[in-house]
């Protein structure tokens, strides 16, 4: 079954973690005071580049600056579509410097960058999924944000309700398998929230809390292939079922800052 899913080739857009660390807490996954082995990030964030590389994608990089250590967490800059680039206001007022560089990146490549309104942290929120963009709110990004994105983009935005203090961004708690379908824990939604997404993807893949735990559902697919957390065992056993390849990676020392796979990689869809 495997032969039948087709992987796409992506561009990537990450940032290394020269400067990471856990300086601050701002989600339950953080704690000060709890060391960071910068030498083991940086050779765990090398592997998922040379894996996106190895499996024929495009991997680009924004020079990190000093003092922003959560500037690793790439996906949290913007959500690009289509060309266009809807950057972000993060919520935590300690992160907010990370939109300088990163829409100086996207400038200096030629696109041009709308600056949010409203509370919105790029794709920790807003994860495109077929004809929609999925939209999370509850703990970060605001439902106004979501009209401004659907204004801007002209994409039926479907707005989420996340509950889980633990998934405080839904690409920890959801991520896009191909244009058809999607994989999620749905005690991490409203009730309201999980009648949608099951109105909307019939044949998802649903994952247990366990997987989620370990970063499972902040994943990346090319279609074919899901670079994953290799503690997500139960979830890697039904991807497979189902015709995908999991490719473990394995970015632990990201958890400490509540963070995983997708939550260093922006993807920039042209």
């Amino acid at each position: 079954m495997s032969d039948s899913r087709v992987p796409r080739r992506r561009r990537f857009l990450v940032c290394e973690p020269r400067y990471f660390d856990v300086r601050y807490a701002i989600n339950p996954w953080m704690r000060s005071g709890v060391p960071v082995d910068t030498g083991r990030a940086h050779a765990q964030w090398r592997a998922l580049v040379d894996a996106y590389r190895a499996h024929g994608h495009t991997v680009e990089t924004v020079p990190p600056v000093p003092g922003l250590p959560d500037m690793v967490f790439a996906a949290n800059a913007a959500l690009v579509l289509e060309g266009r680039v809807f950057g972000s206001l993060y919520h935590a007022p300690v992160r907010r410097p990370e939109s300088v560089p990163y829409e100086a990146w996207f400038k200096s490549a030629g696109f041009e960058v709308h600056h949010p309104e409203s509370v919105c942290e790029g794709e920790g929120d807003l994860v495109p999924a077929g004809r929609w963009i999925l939209a999370g709110t509850g703990f970060r990004t605001t439902p106004e944000a979501h009209r401004e994105v659907q204004e801007f983009f002209g994409v039926p935005v479907i707005g989420l309700t996340l509950v889980d203090p633990l998934f405080y961004h839904l690409d920890t708690a959801l991520f896009v398998l191909d244009e058809e379908t999607v994989a999620y824990l749905p005690e991490a939604f409203s009730p309201g929230s999980r009648e949608v997404l099951a109105r909307l993807f019939p044949d998802a893949v649903l994952a247990g809390r366990e997987d989620a735990l370990a970063f499972g559902l902040n994943s990346v697919s090319d279609g074919r292939h899901v670079f994953i957390s290799p503690g997500a065992r139960a979830l890697a056993g039904q991807l497979a079922d189902r015709g995908y390849v999991p490719v473990p990676v394995d970015l632990s020392e990201f958890h400490k800052a509540g963070g995983g796979i997708k939550c260093c990689t922006q993807e920039i869809r042209s």
